[in-house]
């Protein structure tokens, strides 16, 4: 873990649709799945990215425009600078030897390289990409060339199975024999599946986003639940985990710790 910023220049960024950018950086420290950055934007924030592209010298985050700080590092391109801190938090632990990952809206960048981790695994996997909408979708390509086996989910049919990730998920929970469940996308999406997995012993274990400052478990922005910290014991929770955070799938808290129904 590295608690020091480290400026580095971005070296290429990628237009993944019309607000979904990836942006890619120099950065030789190990990372997992799961796991999170604290990316500095000079001048305006620092704010945690999950990681969504991890090579051996080189990292990327990829990321929707919500918000001041993001419309600002979208904004960055090649040779612009931007400040690094990390990794932090728990990644996915992949286990189980035949994996469904379930990803919605811009979760897709955090489980793109658990899939491919997966994969290096040798692990049999299936993948739901899910969206509102089929220019929603992104990583597409990137996925196809995984040996996964890809399915694509949009609420207006506009490609792939018409409806939520969660019905195409419990479509293929209950045909296939999955040992673990792994997801990162809209909450309500996520306490779905945790709630239909909750009905098996499989594996489950989701990604949570709250607003974090610190990124270190000092600050308590994130905590959830009696004391847990996202950015400590998560961002990736296991089903067990999960059943000792009621606030899972029912309220978020904004900059001001204002609670937020989701």
């Amino acid at each position: 873990m590295m608690d020091k910023i480290i400026t580095s220049k971005i070296i290429k960024d990628t237009i993944e649709n019309e607000c979904v950018k990836t942006i890619m950086f120099n950065h030789a420290e190990p990372i997992e799945p799961g796991q999170f950055y604290m990316i500095w934007i000079p001048g305006i924030d620092e704010i945690p990215m999950s990681v969504s592209v991890i090579q051996q010298k080189k990292k990327g985050i990829t990321f929707r425009t919500v918000g001041k700080a993001t419309k600002a590092l979208f904004q960055k391109t090649k040779n612009d600078i931007i400040g690094i801190r990390g990794p932090y938090g728990n990644g996915f632990s992949l286990k189980g030897e035949k994996i469904l990952f379930v990803a919605g809206g811009t979760g897709i960048a955090m489980i793109a390289p658990a899939v491919e981790q997966a994969i290096k695994k040798n692990k049999v996997v299936d993948v739901i990409l899910g969206a509102k909408t089929k220019k929603d979708l992104f990583f597409i390509n990137r996925l196809k060339q995984t040996k996964a086996t890809m399915h694509l989910s949009t609420d207006d049919g506009s490609i792939g199975f018409k409806g939520f990730a969660t019905e195409k998920a419990n479509e293929l929970l209950l045909t296939n024999s999955f040992d673990a469940v792994y997801t990162c996308g809209p909450e309500l999406m996520m306490k779905k599946l945790y709630q239909i997995c909750l009905k098996s012993n499989i594996i489950f274990e989701a990604s949570l986003e709250r607003y974090m400052k610190c990124g270190v478990g000092l600050c308590g922005q994130c905590v959830v639940g009696k004391g847990i910290r996202v950015c400590v014991e998560g961002p990736v929770f296991s089903k067990s985990m999960l059943k000792d955070i009621p606030d899972f799938g029912v309220f978020n808290r904004d900059a001001s710790g204002k609670k937020q129904l989701l």
